[in-house]
């Protein structure tokens, strides 16, 4: 009998971790209006509207959030602008100089090290290994971490109610793998990953990829992409020595486990275009938006 075959059952949550109130909700809403409605340029009046809340709370409680205004995120993270982006060749702060922002007062970053696991490992489907995993709240809904004797394996969010799904379809990479709730092993990684105070280059994030070599070179490839910046699929096609396979590369961001951490978000179509995240476009517009409040001014 394999491991996965002995393993409780994942445990559905019976009560909603999300805080009352919670400001990612919200926000969610917000950025899905804004990104169906972006040519419309949708006021604060109309924005607030959609969510119940008045004018006021809501710029507070959005500019609270990502360290930017609802009209400020609009513009930074539209398509149209995410074009620009690409066909200037500028990063994302520079662009947003011509939104009238002032330009970058500092920069904060994931400092990671990596390693990859054996290839015995993945080929294996996880067998022999043991992999912790707890569920947290994030700015970006619930997020189920898992981690290993060796760093960050796992990280993946959803929405209250989809714990189930979040956790076959992360387990189902590793199959054989012996899974252990605990909360007491991922609630670190957790305090770490999504409070920048604590990004530190001299205690840096331990992260182990579990995945096939071209997958890890491809997430490799990610991790180069700074903060702030985006970089296409054909771009880091080219930049792992595979010019010819751009849709290998998109697939292999697609079945990237480390979310956030790993940044598939900032990975986008040659076009500009920010098609395809595992974890749902409003939540990559929301890390993108997230981040670009990170590198401005404050």
């Amino acid at each position: 009998m394999n491991a996965r075959t002995s393993m409780k059952p994942v445990p559905v949550l019976e009560r909603d971790i999300t805080p009352e109130g919670s400001d990612y909700e919200i926000v969610r809403q917000v950025i899905e209006k804004i990104s169906l409605d972006y040519r419309d340029q949708p006021s604060l009046e109309e924005l607030a509207e959609t969510v119940g809340e008045t004018p006021t709370a809501l710029q507070k409680l959005f500019t609270r959030w990502a360290g930017l205004s609802p009209k400020a995120f609009l513009q930074a993270v539209t398509l149209d602008h995410a074009r620009r982006l690409l066909d200037s060749g500028l990063p994302l702060l520079e662009a947003s100089l011509e939104v009238g922002m002032s330009g970058p007062a500092r920069l904060h970053d994931l400092f990671v090290t990596h390693e990859a696991m054996s290839p015995g490992a993945y080929k294996n489907r996880g067998e022999g290994l043991t992999i912790r995993y707890g569920y947290h709240t994030s700015p970006f809904g619930i997020a189920l971490i898992m981690v290993t004797d060796r760093g960050l394996a796992g990280l993946s969010f959803n929405d209250p109610g989809d714990e189930r799904a979040a956790f076959a379809d992360m387990s189902g990479r590793w199959p054989n793998a012996t899974y252990v709730e605990d909360m007491d092993a991922t609630l670190p990684y957790a305090t770490r990953i999504f409070d920048p105070s604590r990004w530190r280059a001299d205690q840096p994030l331990r992260v182990v990829m579990i995945g096939t070599d071209f997958q890890v070179r491809v997430w490799e490839a990610l991790l180069s992409i700074p903060m702030g910046q985006a970089r296409t699929y054909s771009a880091l096609a080219r930049q792992i020595g595979e010019p010819q396979a751009s849709r290998a590369v998109g697939a292999a961001c697609g079945a990237n486990p480390v979310s956030f951490v790993v940044p598939c978000h900032r990975a986008l179509a040659k076009s500009g275009a920010l098609t395809g995240y595992h974890w749902g476009l409003t939540r990559k517009r929301a890390i993108l938006g997230w981040e670009a409040g990170q590198v401005s001014p404050h």
